[in-house]
């Protein structure tokens, strides 16, 4: 696939954006204190809505190149947020695609927000959490015992999916695609000059 120079400047300009935000990250009640919710999904997801799947997967690729140059993870949180985020903004950039309308948005987000929390939980259950446990070092009792300070419910692996990864990632999901749904039209022009 051919690139245009301006649709390369405005993937470098979301990507740029992408990562800026990536730095504002906040928890959440009731959730360890390593789970941190930023907003940095809503340039890629204005990526997607206005130069589709392929744009908006180059946003999220560039941003986390970019957040490599200051990682405390060994890349795997890079390689993560990725992963994450192209399960969450490819959903909705190829359903848009086909139905650009107010309710094709909310169907793509609706879909995009069940398709990250589902990847997500069986991303960190299966390879990200034994990942970070093996290459930093940090035992899966201590990862639990983090999630139980937050939650008392948090006892084991499956209910630390259950009770921090499935509602952090949905409450992201629901969060990013209010602000998405709320910007998208009033940017839409600048996005499509």
């Amino acid at each position: 696939m051919k690139l245009s120079v301006n649709k390369l400047t405005k993937i470098a300009i979301l990507s740029a954006l992408s990562f800026i935000i990536m730095l504002f990250e906040f928890p959440l009640p009731l959730m360890p204190a390593f789970l941190k919710i930023d907003l940095s999904e809503i340039p890629a997801l204005l990526a997607a809505f206005s130069m589709g799947p392929v744009s908006a997967v180059l946003v999220e690729l560039l941003k986390n190149l970019l957040h490599l140059l200051k990682t405390s993870t060994s890349g795997i949180g890079e390689l993560a947020n990725f992963l994450v985020g192209v399960a969450y903004v490819l959903p909705a950039a190829i359903i848009y695609k086909f139905n650009k309308t107010k309710k094709g948005a909310l169907i793509a987000l609706g879909v995009s927000t069940i398709s990250l929390v589902a990847f997500a939980s069986v991303f960190n259950y299966f390879v990200l959490l034994p990942l970070y446990s093996k290459i930093l070092n940090f035992p899966m009792t201590a990862i639990i015992q983090m999630g139980a300070e937050a939650n008392k419910r948090i006892v084991d692996m499956r209910t630390f999916i259950a009770y921090a990864i499935v509602p952090f990632n949905f409450i992201k999901g629901i969060v990013v695609s209010a602000v998405v749904l709320l910007i998208y039209k009033k940017l839409s022009p600048i996005l499509h000059k």
